[in-house]
């Protein structure tokens, strides 16, 4: 299996310009070998942010989420689509999360002082069933475990003309969405724009809640294991993702009502125009149906960060009207 090594994911930038650390054939299976948001400079022996801040967040934007890059798709072109499967997710064995002045709601707060005042969380990860991470615990303190929910937290292509970071980029080609789904089993949709696509991967979190809402999940590095199928001459509004049981609409915007309209409204398009439901029964849907859902993965206040939400409906509803 061909691999991207961690020391080679250290990018910053969705750039058409970098040249290709892969090529892959559709649905060969790739790995790329991630970093943590902080680039490693977080362990457990060394829970001093400062070297962080000094080498990587004394940059604007921050130097945030290397990214491994970019894989080389055989046979996507502009004007396509290339579906990403996510096979694997094995996460090291810690992660970290935290915030210091400036970062996060709470950071200038005068009544919670506790949380403006800079702190670091290690969180260590143990194997599961499976001998591996990708079905592990969460060790949070000596009273409290939880079950890994490992996914990427920034996949895209290439975009069309400009330079995106890593840290804060977004579009309909990808970026830092911290999407809760991406995860194994999950088929995300990008639109393509340079040959090949030039798909670029990293910032896996062990685990994360809606939200996001200080922006650290459980910060780690990890193994992600994934293939690509291109499908031709076709466009979507903003990424898709395809799970075994729901479809999922995903849209960023502020403020967060923009992104939730907009994101329902794509799902309706989805529902109409690729599984024949009717324009009516696709917006009875959104207001009636108990098993739709508005998923909120990204509301983080962080420089110019959109919030990332996603609206799901389960497969089962996805039948022509009659």
């Amino acid at each position: 299996m061909q691999k991207i090594a961690k020391d080679q994911a250290f990018e910053y930038e969705f750039d058409h310009r970098h040249s290709p650390k892969l090529r892959v054939k559709q649905d060969e299976r790739f790995a790329v070998e991630t970093n943590d948001a902080g680039s490693g400079l977080i362990r457990t022996d060394n829970q001093d942010p400062r070297p962080l801040t000094s080498k990587l967040w004394n940059f604007e934007p921050v130097k945030g989420n290397p990214i491994g890059d970019p894989i080389y798709v055989e046979g996507a072109e502009r004007g396509d689509l290339i579906e990403v499967t996510i096979h694997e997710i094995a996460v090291d064995g810690q992660g970290w999360t935290g915030w210091w002045p400036g970062l996060g709601p709470l950071s200038d707060s005068k009544k919670w002082k506790a949380d403006s005042e800079t702190n670091i969380h290690i969180i260590k990860h143990l194997p599961g069933p499976s001998g591996t991470t990708r079905d592990g615990k969460g060790v949070f303190s000596s009273k409290i475990t939880w079950n890994l929910a490992p996914m990427i937290g920034t996949i895209g292509v290439a975009p069309d003309r400009e330079v995106e970071t890593s840290a804060v980029g977004q579009g309909p080609w990808g970026g830092d969405l911290d999407i809760r789904d991406v995860k194994e089993g999950t088929k995300v949709l990008l639109n393509v724009y340079h040959p090949g696509a030039l798909l670029y991967i990293g910032d896996v979190h062990a685990s994360q809640g809606d939200t996001e809402f200080y922006g650290a999940a459980d910060e780690t590095g990890g193994t992600a294991v994934a293939s690509c199928r291109v499908i031709k001459n076709k466009r979507v509004p903003f990424i898709r993702l395809e799970k075994a049981d729901t479809i999922v609409s995903v849209y960023s915007f502020r403020p967060l009502e923009a992104a939730v309209d907009s994101a329902i409204v794509g799902l309706m398009e989805w529902m109409v125009t690729e599984y024949g439901v009717s324009e009516r029964d696709a917006y009875i849907h959104m207001c009636v149906n108990p098993e739709f859902r508005v998923n909120v993965y990204q509301m983080v206040r962080l420089g110019r960060l959109q919030y990332t939400v996603g609206a799901e409906m389960p497969r089962k509803y996805l039948v022509p009207s009659p």
